[in-house]
């Protein structure tokens, strides 16, 4: 039911369906131009909790409640649940989930890791070892600021270059029957280091990471970037995705045409002062979750490359002054075969 093709991508005969989505973000996301496509808005970071790392994992408790509520799923039909964060040792997502008593594959990949958790899933659903699993991911940038860079009491200037981490999750079901988009085929991304230590550049970071897995998944898939309607990056921002589309041209693939970034379309620069635009594992999970997933619905876009991409760096290397690397992992989706009005109708916007 799936096949290892070229370096570093895998196919599936039976593609898996993404049957259901919820995403869940904080105030400023919600102002933002994509803000009327959230499901769950938060009124404040903090969500009536003691503390941001707190308010993190009563975000993902949430959007999986709500989830399973809409998909009229119990946690006990769940095989598996792939999900991870940017707290330490991703606690908030061993907090988050605990008590749904879900079997869980806790993830690291940095911002990627959306496309590392829908990745897995499908490779479990598309085998036939899981019916039903659940992938996502989340961020929050109190809890971000605070551990890889400067706590907010500090008031420290922001560089252009620096992007702002998107407090938010998004999580999608991954069924064997159902009616949604398919998961095609993924590719698996590798560490790319072009040695940079610079933190507040994450875009040049992440941007070769982007690349090398973009133009590995067209050539395992004999594939040219028009094949897509939209190859989708999850957190570049507005830097990273010019170093990235220049990348590409040096190369001589145009990815132009068809190239959008998660991070550059979720705030409005100038009002909302986001300087290079978002990041954080939360960036394209809830994008994907909510205006992408609609857009394929709806049969606007027939065909997309999700890549999310990660900056992998903890806060011992950053201060040893170590390079770091970057990852990116693609998941290619098309749109179902007709418009399913019926989840179109119940897709819940946000009031």
């Amino acid at each position: 039911m799936a096949q290892h093709i070229g370096k570093q991508t895998v196919i599936f005969s039976k593609p898996p369906i993404i049957t259901h989505t919820h995403s869940s973000v904080g105030p400023k996301e919600a102002d933002g131009p994509m803000g009327e496509y959230f499901h769950t808005r938060f009124a404040d970071e903090i969500n009536e909790e003691k503390s941001w790392e707190k308010a993190e994992c009563s975000i993902i408790k949430h959007t999986i409640k709500q989830l399973l509520r809409l998909s009229h799923t119990q946690p006990t039909e769940i095989d598996y649940l792939l999900s991870g964060d940017l707290q330490n040792q991703i606690n908030a997502t061993h907090l988050g989930v605990k008590d749904f008593h879900i079997p869980l594959f806790g993830l690291y990949g940095a911002c990627s890791t959306m496309g590392e958790a829908m990745g897995l899933g499908a490779i479990l659903v598309g085998t036939g070892l899981a019916k039903k699993v659940i992938s996502g991911a989340s961020s929050h940038y109190c809890t971000a600021e605070r551990q890889f860079r400067f706590p907010l009491e500090y008031g420290g200037q922001r560089t252009q270059t620096q992007q702002w981490t998107v407090t938010g999750c998004g999580y999608v079901m991954i069924e064997q029957e159902g009616t949604g988009p398919t998961i095609n085929s993924i590719t698996t991304g590798k560490i790319v280091d072009f040695d940079i230590k610079d933190v507040m550049n994450m875009g040049a970071v992440m941007a070769p990471a982007a690349v090398d897995t973009i133009l590995t998944h067209l050539q395992d898939t004999n594939q040219k970037p028009t094949d897509y309607d939209a190859i989708v990056t999850g957190d570049l921002g507005n830097c990273g995705i010019e170093i990235a589309i220049d990348m590409a041209d040096r190369l001589g693939v145009d990815l132009s045409p068809v190239m959008h970034d998660c991070g550059a379309m979720m705030y409005a620069q100038e009002r909302q002062d986001t300087h290079s635009g978002g990041s954080g594992c939360g960036c394209s999970a809830s994008m994907f979750s909510s205006y992408w997933y609609l857009q394929l619905l709806k049969r606007k876009y027939k065909k997309m490359l999700l890549v999310p991409t990660g900056a992998l760096m903890n806060l011992v290397s950053t201060q040893q002054s170590e390079n770091i690397p970057g990852i990116a992992h693609a998941v290619s989706i098309s749109a179902p075969e007709q418009v399913i009005s019926d989840k179109i109708q119940r897709f819940h916007l946000a009031p």
